[in-house]
């Protein structure tokens, strides 16, 4: 098939060209960067040169393409995994998710696009027992910068579903981990946890879904090539309490045990965010995608290796 990808140069864009090539898809990727289409066409892939905000330039780029298939990945977030940087993204993160993806999907209906896949979140289902799935309500009343995301989720999720002549089908992924995350060894949450600036929050109670970045990619190509229209919660088979796999994350990088605070010391360090996160968040359910895609997560990679001693 021929497939546009929107967003081919984040951290899942670039697992996710390499799946679609190994696949022998003719891929077309958008980038407003001539160095960085110069690197797409060294790789095997046609790149499309335009802004994401100028929705003349990426209609006329998509019109161009003519592909069967349209998978958006825009995002803008930061090196740094702190409050304090997410939320100085947050702006231009929501105004690419919504104007940039505007734009995208106005591009692909025009173009006569058939099927057209987004990013979205899996890790906020209302809190309760058991794992969320694709029909749980997403947290509306959740801390002040989650609940404000999953309106823009929600937003953006019904803006594809209700598309017409358009197969929209929404991904939610978990907490990304692999090259080039957050949450490799050499990334920020990682030399947080060394530098011990990452606590377990209160009882550390908080359920946290994950999904190798790879994964995410072979679970988007299977979508792309077969999936139903509707959502799917791409996570790992097991969701894991903070208190879990942060202390699993540790031996794991042959770091210091994390230490732990009181809800009250991360509600004045942290905000209510980081006691959402840490005492609150809901484990997600991946059972449509391995139904439906064949979807074969690995197992997390630091809860594996630190059951037999290994040292990083």
């Amino acid at each position: 098939m021929k497939i546009f990808v929107a967003g081919a140069t984040g951290a899942i864009g670039r697992p996710l060209i390499a799946q679609l090539l190994a696949k022998e898809h003719d891929v077309v990727a958008l980038t407003r960067s001539p160095e960085r289409a110069k690197v797409l066409a060294e790789q095997g892939v046609e790149p499309a040169i335009a802004d994401v905000f100028d929705g003349e330039a990426v209609k006329a780029a998509v019109i161009c393409a003519q592909p069967e298939v349209v998978i958006e990945q825009l995002t803008s977030l930061p090196k740094t995994y702190t409050g304090e940087s997410m939320s100085a993204a947050a702006v231009l993160n929501t105004r690419i998710r919504k104007e940039g993806g505007a734009n995208v999907l106005a591009a692909s209906q025009a173009a006569g696009v058939r099927r057209y896949l987004r990013q979205s979140i899996a890790f906020w289902g209302v809190p309760d027992t058991g794992l969320a799935d694709e029909e749980t309500p997403l947290a509306f009343d959740a801390s002040p910068a989650v609940a404000a995301d999953v309106r823009t989720v929600i937003e953006i999720e019904r803006r594809l579903l209700e598309t017409p002549n358009l197969e929209g089908i929404i991904l939610r992924y978990g907490f990304f981990y692999g090259s080039g995350t957050w949450f490799a060894p050499d990334g920020d949450v990682a030399q947080q946890v060394r530098q011990q600036q990452f606590p377990i929050v209160g009882n550390g109670e908080g359920m946290w879904s994950w999904l190798h970045i790879e994964d995410a990619a072979i679970a988007t190509v299977a979508a792309a090539e077969r999936g139903n229209p509707g959502i799917y919660l791409i996570t790992g088979d097991r969701p894991l309490k903070v208190r879990e796999w942060l202390s699993a994350f540790a031996r794991w990088l042959n770091a210091p045990p994390p230490p732990q605070i009181s809800v009250e010391d991360a509600l004045q360090t942290g905000g209510a965010d980081a006691v959402y996160y840490g005492t609150q968040m809901r484990g997600a359910s991946n059972a449509k995608a391995k139904r439906e895609l064949n979807f074969q997560p690995r197992p997390l990679e630091w809860m594996v290796d630190t059951a037999v001693g290994r040292a990083s």
